[in-house]
């Protein structure tokens, strides 16, 4: 009501005719000395500049400046725990997997790369095989049918007769691993550098102290293996024609024995497992895992379950010097070193 009051209460301007409106911009044209001539039709297009710089900026500011939040600015502050979470446990997998790779690059660094096998699984299990069967044939037919034909019987021997009966049954037990050996890789001659080295040079010494230092761990698995062994089905513990030997303190008898355990055992038993079986296995496996692999054979060779962890881990510490130092003359040392040390035990 007030509104249309208003309006009728403003005054009437005259009628003007459109064709008064029309001039042109030329007619009102202001010149000045000091300043440059403009027109009105300078001054319309300034305006609708003007105008629309500033329409743009109050567009602009109800954009922005508007009471409603930004959805996405929105979910993403809603979102930042969350991510800041997610973002921490992505880190902490990849510190973790760093550290990883750090440990097996190092243990890849202490064990060396693997060896370079010119033969195939089949050689593999052809050398084993035949290992096997020799070891079975000498033990149980050959030597106790020697003895036979010349009227000796293994179970009327003296202690000073068993010792020398172990002595030739190893001896020849040997001789056999090895020209097994020569014989199935005679064709892959000549063989790679790294092969079956014995070499007084070189750090074989460290690498030797190093393996005797973990003596007290094997010897505490051995007394651990042994409390195990009423809980394992297994015979009764007897005792061996060896600690029958050191029992009756017969001197012969136990220097026989010392060669058999120190010098004879140690080195075919070396050239076979750690010679032979565990460099094989490396171009099928790591070396971490042949060495494993070598020292399981290894135990189970010598067919004696009382015994089974302590020589597992003998293994291991044998292998993993001969991966270091590449050199056989280390785990024969190591090998000579822990015989003589259960051979001195049993002598207390």
């Amino acid at each position: 009501m007030l509104s249309s009051i208003c309006i009728h209460s403003l005054p009437q301007r005259p009628h003007l005719s459109t064709l008064s409106l029309k001039f042109r911009a030329s007619e009102f044209t202001y010149r000045s000395p000091c300043f440059p001539t403009f027109s009105l039709q300078h001054l319309q297009t300034h305006h609708k500049f003007s105008a629309k710089k500033w329409k743009i900026p109050c567009f602009r500011h109800e954009e922005f400046s508007s009471g409603k939040p930004n959805p996405e600015s929105s979910e993403e502050i809603l979102h930042e725990p969350e991510n800041a979470k997610i973002n921490k446990s992505n880190a902490e997998r990849r510190n973790k997997a760093t550290s990883n790779k750090e440990v097996v690059d190092e243990l890849f660094r202490v064990l060396g790369k693997r060896w370079t096998v010119p033969w195939t699984a089949e050689t593999i299990l052809q050398v084993t095989l035949l290992w096997i069967m020799s070891f079975w044939f000498v033990g149980l037919w050959m030597i106790p049918f020697g003895a036979h034909i010349v009227g000796l019987k293994k179970e009327s021997l003296t202690f000073r007769g068993q010792a020398l009966f172990s002595l030739l049954t190893d001896v020849t037990e040997g001789l056999a691993g090895i020209l097994i050996l020569r014989r199935c890789l005679s064709r892959f001659r000549p063989l790679p550098p790294d092969w079956f080295k014995f070499s007084l040079k070189g750090d074989w010494p460290i690498n030797v102290l190093l393996g005797c230092l973990m003596f007290p761990l094997v010897n505490r698995l051995s007394h651990f293996n042994l409390d195990l062994l009423p809980i394992l089905p297994s015979t009764p513990i007897t005792l061996s024609s060896v600690e029958q030997s050191i029992m009756a303190r017969d001197p012969i008898a136990m220097a026989l024995y010392a060669l058999v355990l120190v010098v004879c055992a140690p080195l075919w038993e070396e050239i076979v497992f750690r010679g032979f079986l565990l460099p094989s296995l490396t171009k099928y496996m790591p070396v971490w895992c042949s060495i494993l692999v070598s020292s399981f054979a290894f135990a189970l060779a010598h067919f004696n379950v009382q015994r089974m962890l302590p020589l597992i881990s003998l293994g291991v510490v044998m292998g993993v010097t001969y991966a270091r130092s590449r050199n056989l003359l280390t785990s024969m040392i190591l090998h000579s070193l822990w015989n003589g040390f259960v051979f001195l035990d049993l002598m207390k």
